[in-house]
């Protein structure tokens, strides 16, 4: 008696078919499970005998062995059951065996027949239905799997009686709707912040040109108020976009009730943060900060108390667009097209280079703090500026006027700018200044007559890097599609060049 029974293994946000073959033969009762199983699969043989016992089915008494083919890809997580518990049942005649053919089967069993959750439902969906297949999945997963296709067959059982009444025609399985998230979800104003207005004009080209940005300045000066309104003024996430980003959720199991939602990613990791968790990794390899926030934001707070080491590991990431991890066995890429806001205090006491004060800790403060941030990283962000201590002054004055709304919109004028520009070079792929390189920019960020001089001159007096070069390009490009203007002019170098990080070597010298 043999079955077969089709399934999925995840490699990044690839989802790989696996073909589970079951056979049942005469000789002593076992149960073995080969194909390169890890610890929770080849534990879904005690699973899958709870489960049919359950709902009043046995093991036959005879020799079950089950291969996950090919075998020579490695086989994690607990989502296996439920394609074994059919192919078993298949085999012993318990359902017919076409019943399942035509779909893919993701779930896990508890011993009471129930089918638990699983992460990668979306994925395995969207690679199903390459293969012009159904999805067969838990309950709590149908509404994320729905959104694979519309004209997708998909079956979303709480348990395993449900499923197999469903085959025998005794219940009929509705198909899931796609769950989206509310969109009236309130989220922190620009207009709350009193006083920064060059943090608020840097942090609006920022989110104009998609750029990497830092801000430094003593506690308490608004740097994390500025980091998390951020979202607010980016525009909302095209549909295309709402389904990468949704995968690499689904994938780290944080689609909560199966919901999908339009506003870009933010994640804050804290600054102990380890490398796995912040660019991924692990024994099995999981989807680390930098994936997750995909299309998104990564705001590292207190930048120079992460572990040098783990900063430097976005330096390719920050580059690529992507996350690689390595292993002995496979290589996984996840997606980390990232726009990194990072926050730091000028030196550890936090107050260098203020007017009337003297570090507590002399010269050597401000070099010791800001040599944990490595040059290379330092040169991948295009805006540095200082966010100086907020005054009695400050926060007396009424609330701004303008608020995110009326940033947004200029922010998606300005993107759709790029957006078209890019399109007509050929280069859909490009959505945002931050991701054109250097030929690119040579052409569509060229200054006038004036621009061009005062670039050279500045490229002379500051040193500046072949990246530095680019990077001043990009900024003024992006404040030139701010203004609607259709070549870069010396006035957008100027302000280019003005976000150029001065902060830190003035802290330096006043340490």
């Amino acid at each position: 008696m043999f079955a077969r029974v089709t399934t999925m293994a995840f490699e990044g946000i690839e989802a790989r078919a696996v073909d589970v073959q079951v056979q049942i033969s005469s000789g002593l009762p076992a149960f073995t499970v080969v194909g390169l199983p890890d610890k929770a699969v080849a534990e879904s043989r005690e699973r899958v005998r709870g489960a049919l016992n359950a709902i009043g089915l046995a093991l036959p008494p005879k020799r079950i062995t089950v291969n996950l083919a090919p075998a020579d890809l490695p086989k994690e997580g607990s989502h296996y059951d439920l394609p074994i518990a059919l192919g078993v049942m298949a085999a012993a005649g318990a359902i017919a065996p076409d019943a399942v053919e035509s779909h893919c089967v993701l779930g896990e069993l508890a011993l009471d027949g129930s089918i638990a959750a699983i992460a990668g439902a979306l994925p395995a969906a969207i690679g199903a239905n390459a293969m012009d297949k159904g999805l067969i999945c838990p309950g709590p997963c149908g509404a994320e799997a729905a959104w694979a296709a519309a004209d997708m067959p998909i079956l979303a059982p709480g348990d395993l009686l449900q499923l197999i009444n469903h085959f025998k025609g005794l219940q009929i399985l509705r198909r899931p709707e796609p769950n989206l998230e509310p969109e009236d979800e309130a989220m922190p104003d620009l207009a709350d912040i009193k006083g920064q207005e060059t943090a608020k004009r840097a942090l609006e080209v920022a989110a104009a040109g998609g750029h990497h940005f830092l801000m430094v300045g003593p506690p308490g000066s608004g740097k994390s108020m500025l980091a998390k309104r951020l979202p607010s003024i980016l525009p909302p996430l095209a549909p295309a976009e709402m389904l990468e980003v949704s995968m690499i959720r689904s994938l780290a199991g944080d689609l909560a009730g199966g919901r999908i939602g339009r506003n870009r990613p933010f994640r804050a990791p804290h600054h102990s943060a380890s490398m796995a968790a912040l660019v991924g990794g692990g024994t099995r390899p999981r989807p680390g900060e930098a994936a997750l926030a995909h299309l998104g934001v990564l705001f590292l707070d207190e930048l120079p108390e992460f572990n040098p080491q783990v900063l430097d590991a976005l330096r390719q990431p920050l580059e690529s667009g992507e996350t690689v991890i390595a292993r002995a066995n496979h290589r996984i890429a996840y997606p980390s097209r990232i726009q990194l806001v990072a926050a730091m205090n000028p030196c550890r006491c936090g107050h260098a280079g203020e007017p009337g004060h003297a570090c507590r800790q002399g010269q050597s403060c401000a070099e010791r703090y800001q040599a944990r941030i490595s040059g290379p990283l330092l040169d991948r962000i295009d805006l540095q500026i200082e966010v100086p201590a907020v005054t009695a002054a400050d926060l007396v004055l009424p609330r701004p006027t303008e608020g995110s709304a009326e940033v947004r919109a200029r922010v998606a004028a300005a993107r759709t700018i790029q957006t078209d520009r890019y399109r007509r070079f050929g280069l859909a792929r490009l959505r945002t200044n931050a991701q054109a390189d250097g030929a690119v920019l040579e052409e569509v960020a060229a200054p006038d007559a004036e621009g061009l001089a005062l670039l050279r001159n500045a490229a002379e007096t500051l040193s500046l890097s072949a990246r530095g070069y680019h990077r001043t390009l990009r900024v003024a490009r992006t404040l030139a599609d701010l203004d609607g203007a259709g070549t870069v002019s010396r006035i957008h170098i100027a302000e280019a060049l003005s976000y150029r990080g001065e902060t830190l070597r003035r802290a330096k010298m006043a340490a």
